[in-house]
């Protein structure tokens, strides 16, 4: 069983940093040590046994502190169990359906043999940073569409899977 599992995040506005701080809570009421960190601040992953990198999606992409992150510690990230998730899609979607990884995060789970990537609902309300972030609150497009059932259910996979591959040992 990982005795220390990173959870590295890109976020704007927080909404991702959220989902990442609910993923190491699950993680740690499973019996795994688990942290949440901005994926910008974290230098080195050496002392992680496992990692799940998470990112908001900003037209199409990853948010570039997740893409940055998995860039620099490509090598050490190969090497370890290592999970993906975006958060993004301003509506129901991602709560009802399986919504692929865009592109440049598919490469990635490809060439650093991640175990598996999935995509929650994202959150743009009101005060949000950004030219962009501020017309969609702005048209009424925002709102905070985060399913935590999703998201605890997810990590509670993870854990259980940890579980798992300590008694198989």
């Amino acid at each position: 069983m990982p005795n220390k599992v990173l959870v590295a995040y890109g976020t704007t506005n927080g909404s991702t940093a959220r989902i990442a701080e609910t993923i190491a809570e699950v993680l740690r009421k499973e019996g795994v040590s688990a942290e949440a960190v901005p994926a910008r601040s974290v230098t080195n992953v050496e002392s992680y046994d496992a990692v799940v990198v998470g990112g908001g999606l900003y037209a199409g992409r990853w948010h570039k502190d997740a893409r940055r992150f998995v860039r620099r510690h490509g090598r050490t990230l190969a090497g370890r169990p290592l999970w993906f998730f975006s958060s993004g899609p301003l509506d129901a979607s991602a709560s009802e359906r399986n919504i692929p990884p865009v592109p440049g995060v598919k490469r990635a789970m490809v060439r650093l043999d991640a175990r598996e990537h999935v995509t929650f609902g994202g959150c743009l309300e009101e005060g949000a940073k950004g030219f962009v972030a501020r017309k969609i609150v702005s048209s009424g497009k925002g709102g905070d569409f985060r399913d935590f059932d999703q998201v605890e259910a997810w990590a509670t996979r993870i854990g259980a899977g940890f579980t798992a591959e300590s008694q198989r040992i």
